[in-house]
């Protein structure tokens, strides 16, 4: 958002949505005002809602699905062909979006994660999400992609993947350096036990990080090693 202001003098609109479901949430000027780290309010005749996984509503502040209401015209139908696909996605009268958030009083959603990129760790939950953006303003890093990957204590521990600015070297020092610039700025918990420099990271075709297949590098690379 700032940087909108600053380049173009206006406030850009966000929106939020998803192929299941289109455009639900919006944070404009133009319908209410813009709340920087939240994805905004639902649309002007759209419903969402923060759920279980059973549909069942849940109250202000608690973390759950983000969800939009099933019968909206913005809502697919089924996914063609694909039934038992189309059950997971809905619970009662509601589409879940595979995304965790939770809701405040004014109806401002704040997204944490995708469900499945939730790391656990020491009885904590942690979403990727917060720790990637507190690493990318650390000025060596260029793109920084986090994952859970196991531990025997922990279940999991944080670790993250990182490629660095072209004029940066990686060392060891810079790598506590890292850890440590989380660790001050978020939960104690959140930050990387493990980081790991990485020359490009691996993408969709739409640009957002393929956590999986990080997580796949990590087993693949200690499988090699011996160490799993």
């Amino acid at each position: 958002l700032d940087w909108g202001r600053d380049t173009f003098g206006t406030t850009i609109s966000e929106g939020y949505g998803q192929t299941e479901m289109t455009l639900m949430l919006l944070n404009s000027p133009e319908w209410f005002p813009v709340r920087p780290g939240t994805c905004g309010r639902a649309c002007p005749g759209r419903k969402d809602a923060i759920v279980d996984n059973e549909g069942n509503l849940l109250p202000t502040g608690v973390e759950g699905q983000i969800a939009g209401l099933r019968h909206d015209p913005i809502v697919m139908l089924e996914y063609w062909r694909n039934p038992e696909a189309t059950a997971k996605k809905f619970a009662g009268d509601w589409l879940l979006t595979g995304d965790l958030g939770r809701i405040d009083e004014q109806g401002y959603v704040f997204f944490k994660s995708r469900d499945d990129d939730v790391i656990t760790s020491g009885g904590y939950r942690i979403g990727p999400g917060e720790i990637e953006e507190c690493l990318m303003r650390h000025p060596a890093v260029a793109m920084v992609g986090v994952v859970g990957v196991p531990d025997k204590v922990r279940t999991e521990i944080v670790k993250a993947f990182v490629q660095l600015r072209p004029e940066i070297v990686g060392t060891d020092s810079l790598k506590a350096d890292l850890a440590n610039f989380v660790k001050t700025r978020l939960a104690a918990h959140e930050y990387p036990r493990e980081v790991e420099f990485v020359a490009e990271l691996p993408l969709t075709t739409t640009g957002k990080i393929m956590r999986r297949e990080l997580r796949r590098l990590d087993a693949e690379r200690k499988s090699g090693n011996g160490q799993g």
